[in-house]
């Protein structure tokens, strides 16, 4: 899968040539390029880039100077190229914009996650991602310090509210769920209200997804619940909220903010040397 998400990087970019610099270098020339981190970051990607690289051409020379999950410097060198300089040109976009992404998500929740620990909550991601990109973008969550939710459907049982409105009620979803299932899965359950909360409860459940409730509802869930089940926090939690929400006490917090709409981290290829 990675495979083909990198080669479907390089035709989008490259497929149909490259006016430019086909047109002013020939396959004799040679280059030497840096990657250099323009901002403070946890770096990400670096092998991925290698592998851009050398799915463009396998004579280029890849070295990784900063390896992933290395907290650097604006100014720092994180890796360099040398080969056919028609070859570092069309690797250099679709390598910069993974490393660019993965970086700013690891950043994050490496700053996000030191937040959580501090209050002993694991914070974890969610499934939204970029279409395509939730391997790397999982893998730079883990980076980071966070963890890792599900990687897709099939991971674990999480009847949300969907599943609940379609089937009639909380119960009567678990209880499908339980006579089709063995008996090794975890059954986690979304509830948005107390009501719901109560249900679960009677019905068994591993996991409780408290969702998009307030702080003081969910303390007064912690209170219903009281350690009869894993709590887990989900919907409106942000930055600037963080610490709050995990100051009530719960077990898991899962933030799509993790990699849904990070800021990519400025990342630059230079050629310093061309023969």
């Amino acid at each position: 899968m990675i495979e083909k998400i990198i080669k479907l990087a390089v035709e989008e970019d490259a497929g149909l040539g490259d006016i430019t610099s086909e047109n002013i270098f020939t396959s004799k020339d040679k280059a030497q390029a840096v990657f250099i981190a323009k901002e403070d970051m946890v770096v990400c990607g670096g092998e991925v880039a290698r592998q851009v690289f050398n799915y463009v051409d396998k004579t280029v020379v890849f070295k990784i100077l900063k390896k992933d999950g290395k907290q650097v410097k604006a100014g720092a060198k994180i890796a360099t190229a040398f080969g056919p300089t028609l070859s570092i040109l069309k690797a250099e976009r679709p390598a910069l914009n993974f490393m660019q992404r993965m970086s700013g998500i690891a950043s994050l929740s490496q700053e996000l996650s030191k937040i959580a620990a501090k209050y002993n909550v694991m914070l974890v991601d969610t499934r939204k991602s970029i279409p395509g990109m939730r391997k790397f973008d999982k893998y730079a969550v883990r980076i980071g310090g966070a963890k890792n939710h599900r990687m897709s459907l099939a991971d674990t049982v999480l009847i949300k509210d969907n599943h609940i409105t379609a089937a009639g009620s909380i119960t009567k979803a678990v209880n499908m769920i339980r006579s089709k299932i063995s008996h090794t899965p975890k059954i986690e359950v979304e509830v948005k209200n107390l009501s719901e909360v109560q249900e679960a409860l009677k019905v068994g459940v591993d996991i409780i997804m408290l969702d998009n409730m307030t702080p003081a509802e969910i303390i007064k869930a912690k209170k219903i619940i009281a350690a009869k089940a894993i709590i887990e926090v989900s919907g409106g939690v942000n930055k600037n909220n963080l610490a709050e929400y995990c100051k009530t006490g719960v077990d898991v917090i899962s933030m799509g903010a993790l990699t849904h709409s990070v800021p990519a981290k400025d990342i630059s290829l230079l050629i310093t040397k061309s023969k």
